[in-house]
């Protein structure tokens, strides 16, 4: 059994959902990307998502593509990524990486295979990859043991989605808006029948993102999904802070030490 495998597994003998914290690795800089991303896992995080910086995102809103920026005027390189996901695996916390396919491909996708799972990661998203075109991936990431974790939009049709989970493990990401990342004063209507609409093609764990910042939302959230992803509300926290590394790390663990208490109470809510 695979690292997210047992993670959801055990969570859901609690049961509630697992809290999925993003951040952006080399964002502010490398060394603080690793304390803040160990901060969130102390605060409560279960699952950690490291992102690679892009120069031309594609879903990303722009708290995280300034972020990526930072991250990549400060010299970030993907071998920093790799030594990130090393620091926070260590932690013991599930590791996935989520990356554009474009640096995947630019690397060798056998060689960022091996190399994040030597790191201790335990998967890849890919947000503009599709099955039908990543046979390379799957095959490199089923003779590194790593999960492909795709993703699916409240627009996917029926048999999308049921190909899409076919081709996942670990657990499905499910968009829960239409358009590109950030926090949002209210969850998406579109995300509980996404959901509803996956657990009838699949019985993997289904995380939503897109839009969670606050512990209610989370709540909300975790209420009818295994998983609830927080990006761009946590990038934010660290925003704030400018130069002051240490106050912006203490605020992404005050973040995350809410969002924890909300999905905490997600399944008594849900009369779980």
């Amino acid at each position: 059994m695979g690292m997210l495998n047992q993670t959801f597994a055990e969570l859901a003998s609690v049961p509630r959902p697992a809290l999925v914290g993003y951040l952006p690795a080399g964002f502010p800089d490398v060394p603080t990307s690793i304390t803040a991303c160990r901060a969130m896992v102390e605060a409560g995080v279960d699952i950690v998502e490291v992102g690679v910086p892009y120069s031309d995102p594609v879903m990303d809103g722009p708290t995280i593509q300034q972020a990526a920026e930072r991250a990549l005027a400060g010299g970030m390189r993907v071998s920093d990524v790799f030594d990130v996901v090393r620091a926070v695996a260590g932690t013991g916390a599930p590791t996935v990486v989520m990356t554009y396919w474009n640096l995947v491909e630019r690397y060798g996708v056998d060689r960022f295979a091996a190399a994040l799972s030597q790191a201790g990661g335990c998967g890849l998203i890919t947000p503009d990859l599709i099955p039908e075109e990543a046979q390379e991936w799957t095959t490199a990431a089923r003779a590194h043991l790593l999960d492909q974790i795709f993703l699916v939009a409240p627009s996917s049709t029926d048999s999308r989605l049921a190909l899409t989970a076919d081709a996942s493990s670990g657990f499905v990401y499910a968009t829960s808006v239409m358009g590109v990342t950030g926090s949002r004063a209210q969850t998406s209507g579109a995300a509980p029948e996404l959901v509803r609409r996956l657990r009838a093609v699949t019985e993997l764990p289904v995380g939503v993102g897109l839009g969670v910042s606050t512990a209610d939302q989370a709540a909300e959230v975790g209420a009818y999904a295994d998983a609830v992803i927080v990006g761009s509300a946590l990038v934010r926290e660290l925003l704030r802070a400018g130069d002051d590394y240490d106050a912006g790390v203490e605020a992404l663990r005050k973040l995350v030490a809410q969002l924890r208490e909300g999905v905490s109470r997600a399944r008594r809510s849900a009369g779980g």
